[in-house]
């Protein structure tokens, strides 16, 4: 409570922290297992994009709960200096399906700001993600092809630039807007209110939802990087 982002969300949801700690908690086995599933029998061949894939969903999943989580806001307005730009975006909620508060409301127009606003930052962080994930990978890829020559004539280095982007425009597109309906709609306006009373089953609602989206999203994102060409089928 300290820290004001984590406080502005823990008022809003008591269960935040939890939902954080089920998000990277369980990432790793369900986006090995998600992978498993589209590769197969290809899945050691490819375990170069494989370990790409892992490191860098990690890395984002903390901020794909962070930034749809709806919050109270206990920030100060933007200063009668800052631009149309920021004030707009300032008043747009963390999550387009956000619940208003009493005395609040948001337009429609604010509402697509905030998918917006929330889709240009996870386009960063998703960039930067790809970009230490296939970065370590390239890494070990080159030290591995030092000690096994057979390994050397058949693995590539992941294409860092190119993976980079696509998985930023991956997590802006696809990751947030899923994620948004996720904290938007499933949890604060489904389950939230049928179950506010019984937070032991909530909590197990949640964490079932939230491992399905994340084995789905594993999913997707091969079948899209295969589609787009950045990972191609090792034979």
């Amino acid at each position: 409570m300290q820290f004001g982002g984590f406080k502005e969300r823990l008022l809003a949801d008591d269960l935040f922290l939890a939902k954080v700690a089920m998000e990277c908690g369980v990432g790793v086995f369900t986006k090995s297992a998600a992978e498993w599933e589209r590769r197969r029998e290809n899945f050691f061949k490819e375990l170069d994009f494989v370990f790409a894939d892992v490191v860098m969903a990690i890395i984002a999943d903390f901020m794909l709960v962070w930034l749809p989580a709806p919050t109270v806001s206990l920030r100060a307005a933007p200063s009668l200096s800052s631009g149309p730009i920021a004030k707009f975006f300032f008043s747009c909620p963390d999550n387009a399906f956000q619940v208003a508060l009493a005395g609040t409301s948001y337009s429609l127009l604010q509402r697509l700001g905030a998918i917006a606003r929330n889709g240009s930052k996870l386009f960063v962080v998703g960039t930067g993600a790809s970009l230490i994930g296939t970065g370590v990978t390239n890494l070990l890829i080159n030290a591995r092809k030092i000690f096994d020559k057979d390994f050397a004539g058949e693995a590539e280095d992941v294409p860092i630039l190119s993976t980079s982007a696509a998985y930023g425009v991956y997590m802006a597109v696809s990751s947030n807007l899923r994620y948004q309906i996720l904290a938007g709609v499933i949890e604060q306006r489904i389950l939230e209110p049928l179950l506010h009373n019984q937070k032991l089953v909530l909590s197990a609602m949640c964490f079932a939802v939230r491992t399905g989206n994340t084995f789905l999203g594993s999913l997707m994102w091969v079948d899209y990087a295969r589609w787009i060409g950045i990972q191609k089928v090792r034979d």
